[in-house]
């Protein structure tokens, strides 16, 4: 009987997950509808404009895979409660425990997919797909501009920021250069980038700035370069040519979860360019984006766990309350991600390990309830 039992639940919870994640998938690319007809506009063929988009949804699965499951057993364990299958299994001797074995089963081999998501496919689609747009002259170039290191990407300059907020920069510091070499610093406390897409120009405004130009015969003598100061200072950038090019540098996003680990213990060998002051803080936000992956990937058991329990105590067969329950715990467990990115300017309080909160908080909590239900 309990095998009987164990292919009606699996099979159940099967066809529903199947079809929040389709539900869920067609909902996180509406967007990209608007995108994808921006790009048609532009004279980018179908078949292309197709493989960008695919190229995106090992992405998009590692968020939709633990959302669907999530809501499908929040979903799935409240209609059965509702109907009284859970109190009907337990008069016939099948405990909770024996209930939840295959779905819980089911969530492991899940989060194992989302771990190869995560480490490998993910990443690696992901700089494929910046490497497709750089090829068509479509990768948005502000992206390059990463806070803490130079970005060599850009013709004639090379560009180091402190932070960044959208298109708002902080502590820059700016070398132009020429045949001979370096021509000018230009150091500035803060200022604007905006990138038009048609022209394909970027233009930096700069404020508060000190513009030190090195004399042309004697770049390497300081005593003969001529500071300036000024209130503002626009550069403008014409990147066509570096929007075609092939080679595109590696950023921590586009790392497989082996290359991020080495580039944790080796910053300076991956970033040779970088400031020995940004050393820690790059590291801490490599640290906490490899700790995201584990466990966006482990979230899948842990939502199972916290979310059979809770599903059983709603006694609800109508979705719009488990829909609600799975996005106020979504909410919560994102939360936990942008608290960690916020705090890596704080490498002592440790935000490489705040993604583990809400992922090990919901299998204590989880395996608690399920213990007093049992």
């Amino acid at each position: 009987m309990t095998r009987v039992f164990n292919r009606y639940l699996l099979g159940d919870f099967i066809k529903n997950f199947l079809i929040t994640l389709g539900v869920l998938t067609f909902v996180m690319y509406v967007g990209a509808v608007v995108q994808a007809i921006d790009y048609m506009s532009r004279g980018i063929s179908g078949l292309l404009i197709l493989k960008i988009f695919a190229l995106n949804i090992p992405f998009t699965l590692s968020f939709v895979i633990p959302m669907s499951v999530l809501t499908t057993v929040l979903l799935h364990f409240g209609r059965l409660s509702a109907d009284g299958e859970i109190t009907a299994m337990k008069s016939c001797g099948i405990s909770l425990w024996q209930t939840a074995a295959p779905i819980v089963f089911c969530a492991v081999l899940l989060s194992a997919v989302c771990l190869y998501l995560n480490a490998e496919l993910s990443p690696r689609s992901h700089f494929a797909r910046r490497q497709m747009l750089r090829d068509l002259g479509e990768e948005d170039p502000l992206a390059l501009l990463e806070e803490g290191r130079f970005a060599n990407d850009f013709p004639g300059v090379k560009v180091y920021v402190g932070k960044k907020a959208d298109r708002q920069l902080e502590d820059i510091i700016l070398y132009q250069f020429d045949d001979k070499g370096a021509r000018a610093e230009v150091r500035a406390k803060s200022g604007t980038v905006d990138f038009n897409p048609e022209t394909r120009v970027m233009e930096i405004d700069l404020r508060q700035v000190r513009l030190t130009e090195y004399d042309p015969d004697h770049p390497d003598d300081q005593t003969k370069a001529r500071t300036l100061s000024a209130d503002s200072y626009p550069i403008t950038l014409d990147l066509r040519q570096m929007l075609r090019k092939g080679k595109i540098n590696k950023k921590p996003s586009d790392m497989t979860f082996a290359e991020l680990v080495r580039s944790i213990q080796n910053v300076r060998q991956t970033f040779p360019d970088i400031q020995e002051a940004n050393v820690p803080r790059l590291r801490t936000k490599m640290a906490v984006d490899a700790n995201k992956r584990l466990a966006l990937a482990m979230s899948c058991f842990s939502f199972t766990l916290l979310a059979i329990p809770l599903g059983i105590r709603s006694h609800r067969k109508e979705s719009s309350l488990g829909i609600a329950l799975a996005l106020v715990l979504m909410f919560t467990f994102y939360l936990f991600i942008i608290i960690a990115d916020a705090l890596v300017e704080r490498p002592e309080w440790r935000p490489d390990m705040i993604p583990w909160i809400p992922v090990l908080g919901s299998q204590l909590l989880g395996c608690l309830l399920l213990f007093r239900n049992r």
